[in-house]
């Protein structure tokens, strides 16, 4: 029996390397079909790697993809400010603290903090747009074959997500995914409907990513959630490093939560009879987690895809879908299998 499932994936730079490896271990399962893909930053590159490999190769392609994707990223040495780590492999608490104390990280930081993209970047110069343009088939991407795609930015003007889908997908909307606005200047895109060129940033700020699009453009009610910013620490940040870190990880979870706590409402509604399963989607929670992993880096760390951490992640993603997999296929169809409530109060 086939299950079907959507995907949600979370942008978190370098810590994207989780998620391919959960991708890379559920895509082994040739009976589970994945409907639709809502995702942000890294994972909207994930997304697309999903859909142009399979387009070309089913789910052994789409593996493939992913794989080669990484691997580029991974050789991108200007993203890399520590290759000698490459010698040995470190733990990823000691990668982390050796990264937000070295002079390249600090200088950078420094200068990011005085001055924009627009001044220490004039010619809008992106490292990632290369990849980009080179590695993705948009046609491929853009099939109407495969998974539907659901990539999410935020628009800088109105304050609103964006949500591109369909032959709106390309370049400049995965760039715009994954647009800090401290690293590069926000991507400009013009909007079919207006004329005007809208400026872009990273998703995550107001979809990390965005569940709402696989409620009305899918059919299946079961959403795997692939989470790689931690929700919980038990030790209080006191460093400038610590703080800045853990508000980027409540801020880059707050809208994914906000649509937790909303489709816990509605399933309460539902499961009262306040309104029928007929008016509203019941939908089922599923996710994949490390918070152990994730609580030993940090956000300096998603800044760089040194090799030997995105293989520490890669590895770990396919261990806890490995875990996960037969309670997936337990609950599939029938019920969330986390307690929503627990995630969000």
């Amino acid at each position: 029996m086939t299950i079907k499932l959507n995907l949600a994936l979370q942008g978190g730079g370098a810590h994207g390397a989780f998620t391919w490896g959960v991708l890379d271990r559920l895509l082994e399962e040739d009976d589970i079909e994945i409907e639709g893909i809502t995702a942000t930053s890294a994972g909207a590159m994930n997304a697309a790697a999903i859909k142009s490999g399979w387009v070309q190769g089913g789910n052994e392609g789409a593996r493939a993809a992913l794989d080669a994707f990484w691997q580029s990223l991974s050789s991108l040495g200007s993203l890399d400010v520590l290759h000698w780590f490459e010698a040995f492999t470190p733990s990823p608490a000691f990668f982390a603290r050796t990264v937000e104390r070295s002079p390249a990280f600090l200088a950078a930081d420094a200068m990011t903090r005085m001055f924009s993209p627009y001044e220490l970047n004039p010619l809008n110069i992106h490292p990632l747009r290369p990849l980009v343009e080179e590695f993705f088939d948009f046609d491929d991407v853009c099939s109407e074959h495969g998974p539907k795609l659901f990539i999410s930015a935020t628009n800088v003007r109105s304050g609103k997500i964006k949500v591109f889908s369909g032959k709106d997908i390309g370049v400049d909307p995965l760039l715009a995914s994954a647009c800090l606005p401290t690293l590069y200047q926000a991507v400009e895109i013009p909007d079919e409907k207006t004329g005007e060129i809208e400026a872009y940033w990273d998703g995550g700020y107001l979809g990390n990513p965005a569940l709402f699009p696989l409620f009305y453009e899918t059919e299946t009610s079961d959403i795997l959630i692939v989470h790689i910013n931690p929700i919980h620490r038990d030790v209080v940040p006191h460093t400038a490093i610590e703080i800045m870190n853990r508000i980027n990880e409540i801020s880059f979870n707050s809208s994914l939560l906000r649509e937790l706590r909303a489709i816990d409402f509605v399933k309460r509604l539902i499961e009262d009879g306040a309104v029928s399963r007929n008016t509203m989607k019941d939908v089922f929670i599923h996710s994949v987690m490390d918070d152990d992993l994730m609580n030993q880096l940090s956000a300096t760390t998603k800044l760089t895809p040194n090799r030997q951490l995105l293989d520490i992640l890669k590895v770990a993603g396919r261990s806890r879908m490995d875990e996960f997999m037969a309670e997936l296929r337990a609950n599939a169809g029938k019920r969330s299998s986390v307690d929503l409530r627990a995630m969000f109060s």
